[in-house]
């Protein structure tokens, strides 16, 4: 077996692992990284990039069939959905060689193979040790799977349809499909498919999709997706899963206690990190009940001399699963196991996204989650009907509601469902980030008419009544 040494060996190739692969090399160090599938890891072949890419492309149809301006005939364009998913595959294959594949090379060499500690300094990747005297463990998540009784039986997909050759991509549109779970990737895959014609049910246990968001966001974005013809059945768990003449039929219980049957199944029912099988223990590294891996707020894990970022170390450290998360932190792990230095992560304010359409958007504390840390809360929301932008464009679908502390009046936290939310968030996250109170966004001067307003028309709504108020009116 070839043995080689580098200064840093990071398990894991995607955008946790490449901040620190390029943090480590600006330092003057040698990387190597290791990845069992594609280079890049999931956001680039199999989430972020190809879902957004095909989720355009499926609004586009959307929109030509149900035009929002009377004046404008309906159209119904021609799809081809195999085409889609070539040009989906042309995009990844772009992105990987710009973003990733032109950046290996001098310092940072990618060693293909599962990779596995086999002693204290040492992985095994393929019939290749790489030895070092620091470690940074990347490896990101993977789909959890319910335990659903003969699911091993029948044929069903995770997020993963969206790879680029792989032999779980999917190139067929489906006829009808049925999803597992009422969260972010079953709502943002749900809407794409039967935007595109596939007949759709979701199935979520919960009384409403997204339960661990505002209510009044799972309630809006429930409502909008079943108008549209999209099927959501709350309340209603699936139990178990068999073979039938239409594909595969999905036996239920709760508010829907028979059974749907769909050509495909889709169990979107979360991601977990993925940390088995990489030999944790022979170095030392622990990890909590749910596989994921226990680090401090310098992200040094119970081994001192190993490191862990992004999705493999949960919420620990109040982290989040999210691409930006971990690519900030790849660098901070990188800088105190190469550095020496003592970088603590801050992940209070981590803006997030889902992109149905319209858009939901969050970050910082729900009104429960300020309640269960202590605060005296005062909240506001205001349907987007109240926004001029939102009115003038024809699109007056969603909501915004704001936490704030009651007594100092500083916001913790915004929620918003409604156009263009996904860029709105930031402005409301750096206002978060520096402390501001409702008082600020009110006082901040904005464009008019924007979507960005319903932040100011929302913090207006605690000491006026805004239906009464002119447009740009304070």
């Amino acid at each position: 077996m070839q043995t080689q040494k580098f200064d840093l060996v990071i398990l894991g190739s995607g955008s946790t692992a490449f901040a620190a692969a390029i943090r480590a090399a600006e330092m003057g160090k040698t990387v190597a990284m290791t990845e069992n599938r594609v280079l890049g890891g999931t956001c680039v072949n199999r989430g972020c990039l190809p879902s957004k890419n095909l989720i355009a492309a499926a609004g586009i149809v959307h929109d030509a069939a149900h035009p929002r301006y009377p004046g404008i005939e309906p159209a119904r364009l021609k799809m081809n959905f195999g085409e889609l998913i070539r040009q989906k595959d042309e995009v990844i294959a772009y992105y990987r060689e710009k973003k990733y594949q032109s950046i290996v090379g001098d310092r940072i060499s990618v060693f293909e193979g599962t990779a596995r500690f086999v002693d204290r300094n040492a992985v095994q990747s393929g019939d290749v040790r790489l030895e070092a005297e620091r470690f940074l463990v990347a490896t990101g998540s993977r789909p959890f799977i319910a335990p659903l009784k003969g699911l091993d039986a029948v044929p069903f997909m995770t997020s993963d349809l969206l790879t680029s050759h792989e032999s779980m991509e999917l190139t067929e549109q489906p006829e009808s499909l049925t999803i597992v779970g009422g969260g972010y990737i079953a709502l943002e895959l749900g809407q794409f498919f039967h935007r595109l014609g596939t007949r759709v049910t979701i199935l979520e246990p919960s009384e409403r999709i997204l339960p661990s968001y505002e209510p009044e966001v799972g309630t809006v974005l429930g409502q909008i997706l079943q108008d549209e013809g999209v099927t959501i059945l709350t309340r209603t768990k699936a139990v178990a899963a068999r073979r039938d003449r239409e594909g595969v039929a999905v036996d239920l219980s709760g508010n829907a206690s028979t059974a749907v049957r769909s050509s495909h199944l889709l169990v979107a029912t979360g991601r977990v990190p993925h940390t088995e099988g990489l030999g944790l223990e022979v170095a030392g590294v622990r990890t909590d009940r749910g596989g994921a891996i226990i680090v401090n707020d310098e992200l040094q894990t119970t081994a001192p001399h190993v490191w862990a970022a992004g999705d493999a170390v949960g919420s620990n450290t109040e982290s989040q699963m999210a691409t930006p998360v971990g690519a900030q932190d790849g660098g901070i792990a990188a800088l105190n196991a190469l550095g020496g230095e003592h970088r603590k992560v801050d992940h209070r304010v981590i803006p997030r996204a889902i992109f149905t359409d319209p858009q939901v958007a969050v970050v910082g504390l729900t009104d429960k989650q300020a309640v269960a840390h202590g605060y005296r809360c005062a909240c506001r929301t205001v349907k987007m009907e109240q926004v001029p932008r939102a009115q003038a464009v024809r699109n007056p679908h969603g909501v915004i509601k704001m936490v704030a502390e009651r007594e100092s009046r500083r916001v913790l936290g915004v929620s918003m469902a409604g156009r263009g939310a996904a860029e709105v968030i930031h402005e409301a996250a750096m206002g978060i980030r520096l402390g501001a109170t409702i008082e600020d966004f009110v006082g901040m001067l904005h464009i008019y008419p924007t979507m960005a307003e319903a932040l100011k028309i929302v913090a207006l709504s605690f000491t006026k009544d805004i239906s009464k108020l002119s447009c740009c009116a304070e």
